[in-house]
């Protein structure tokens, strides 16, 4: 079994195949002890960066890739301050390094920690210029427009680096296999619509957008055409709840998320105009996993209970 890896971690269309993905890496099962010396070349968002296999020390800025590096066996050295979900709690804990905030790495931290390799993503893709000068860093953001193709890239990267491409194989193998079989229960589910609530209030999400995974991965068909891109979504009303009618409404709590309400999202639900729909008629309302799809997204675990969560509510 490897050895887990030291890693501080910080700030965040169907697929390809999996035989393209796989081919992708140069690397093999390794034993227990890192490959001193040995180097392999990784080509990112930002570039092309020649970085060390199985790296002693590693920071990075995202709990997705957090996520599949749990997945993998592999361990982090230090995380950014923030809240961690469930799947993620012992990177709450006082003696686990903090190296900044989720947008905002701690350089001089980062740099008297010597690491080996730096892994960022969105959040702090502005910082690769300085963090590059501390350490190979590599931007291993995740492509919301081909969300499945670009993660699975991502995952195959962490294969090379870590040297475990056969279980990154495996994991993304199951996901697959879960993919096939909500997209099977979606073609005849009806029309989906997913909406984040925010303070009181809310924000639509369609195809192409950071939840996109819904409609362009897992086959829900959309209620409306939403004006949503990146991190952003389109404001909407209860009216348009109402005149859109969604067989299914997909609910994001961001107030959960950040810790600053238990279940906001339903109070703000609870009225005559979202009760006229479909989705609250059939009980096909479903509450999605706040952390899961706010704060972690895309993982080798989480994109699993993601996929799960859609289907249990088709």
């Amino acid at each position: 079994m490897k050895t887990p890896v030291r890693v501080v971690l910080g700030a965040f269309a169907a697929g390809a195949s999996l035989l393209a993905l796989t081919a992708c890496g140069g690397s093999t099962e390794a034993g227990a002890q890192a490959d001193s010396g040995k180097t392999v070349s990784i080509t990112h968002a930002q570039g092309t960066t020649e970085v060390p296999v199985n790296p002693e020390t590693v920071y990075t800025f995202d709990l997705g890739v957090l996520d599949s590096m749990t997945a993998l066996g592999l361990e982090a050295d230090g995380v950014p301050e923030t809240k961690y979900p469930e799947s993620l709690a012992k990177y709450n804990d006082a003696s686990v390094a903090k190296i900044g905030s989720m947008k905002e790495p701690d350089f001089e931290a980062i740099s008297n920690g010597n690491p080996d390799l730096i892994i960022i993503t969105g959040r702090t893709a502005t910082s690769y210029e300085e963090l590059s000068k501390i350490a190979p860093t590599v931007d291993l953001s995740v492509d919301i427009k081909k969300p499945l193709d670009s993660f699975k890239e991502q995952a195959g990267k962490l294969g090379q680096i870590f040297d475990v491409d056969s279980k990154v194989a495996e994991k993304l193998a199951a996901i697959d296999t879960k993919i096939a079989d909500t997209r099977a229960k979606s073609a005849n589910a009806g029309k989906g619509l997913i909406i984040m609530t925010s303070g009181g209030e809310l924000t639509a999400y369609g195809a192409g957008s950071r939840f996109g995974l819904i409609h362009d991965v897992l086959g829900v068909a959309t209620v409306a055409d939403i004006k949503s891109e990146g991190s952003h979504g389109e404001s909407i009303s209860f009216e348009f709840l109402k005149t859109n009618n969604p067989d299914t409404l997909y609910v994001v709590d961001r107030d959960s998320a950040m810790g600053t309400s238990g279940d906001a999202a339903k109070a703000v639900l609870d009225n005559e105009l979202v009760a006229s729909t479909n989705a609250a008629k059939n009980n096909k309302i479903v509450n999605l996993d706040s952390n899961a799809w706010y704060m972690v997204g895309y993982g080798l675990n989480n994109t699993e209970k993601m996929i799960d969560e859609v289907a249990a509510g088709l």
